[in-house]
């Protein structure tokens, strides 16, 4: 790829640059790209993924400084982990995303594992109606009880498969937290979760930003940790 982008770059060279190229040089110039192009199918392929990924990159990092307190440090949002972490992931989820429940375990782990890092939940209910009433009762017991939020967070996660008013009631009975209405603040949370994912390019769950990096998707603990080691390195070195 490193050829044919060198061929691009001399092409699109400004007329000061260098002195006007003959039609000779510019026929052979267009023929070693065909070349190129032909010996290595996949090349432009590639050349589109690289700025597609630097495009989404810049997307996210313009989208964190726009929204970094709102990110960061929204008390609607349930945290977990010290409250000046050096490093606080920020994980999109949806309580009857499959992937989520697999992934969300993985999370807490790390927090727990490394004391500099925290936890931002925002609930996305991607999946229905059932999951927009799981994030509400969620987001609500967060509100007026947070001392309990976790284990209804868990229990909500443990469940295999979507959720029904009477999965949801279940799970506040069986943690024992307090049983809630959802509040209209909680609509408005799930509606600023939504625009924030919008914002960050997020196209479904779970979806995790850790530091100035999206991380689409359930990934093994090992890549997970070895993600948040180097985005917690960048920290301390900035």
């Amino acid at each position: 790829m490193k050829k044919l982008l060198i061929l691009l770059m001399i092409i699109a060279a400004p007329a000061w640059a260098a002195e006007p190229f003959t039609p000779a040089q510019e026929a052979r110039i267009k023929e070693m790209i065909r070349e190129t192009l032909v010996s290595n199918p996949d090349i432009l392929a590639q050349a589109v993924d690289a700025w597609q990924q630097q495009t989404a990159g810049e997307q996210i990092s313009q989208a964190i400084k726009q929204n970094a307190k709102t990110l960061y440090q929204d008390p609607a949002s349930p945290r977990l982990g010290a409250a000046n972490a050096k490093l606080t992931l920020v994980t999109f989820t949806d309580y009857n995303c499959p992937y989520c429940k697999r992934f969300d375990p993985m999370l807490e782990k790390i927090v727990k594992q490394y004391p500099d890092v925290a936890l931002v939940v925002k609930l996305l209910p991607f999946k229905g109606e059932s999951s927009v009433s799981s994030a509400r009762v969620a987001l609500t017991t967060w509100q007026q009880y947070p001392d309990q939020f976790w284990a209804l967070h868990q229990r909500l996660m443990a469940k295999k498969g979507f959720h029904d008013n009477a999965s949801i009631a279940a799970a506040q009975e069986k943690t024992g937290v307090k049983a809630v209405a959802p509040s209209e603040q909680s609509m408005t949370t799930l509606r600023t979760n939504m625009a924030l994912a919008e914002q960050l390019g997020v196209q479904g769950t779970p979806a995790t930003l850790i530091g100035d990096r999206m991380l689409p998707g359930a990934v093994s603990y090992e890549e997970l940790e070895a993600m948040v080691k180097q985005q917690l390195a960048k920290a301390n070195n900035g």
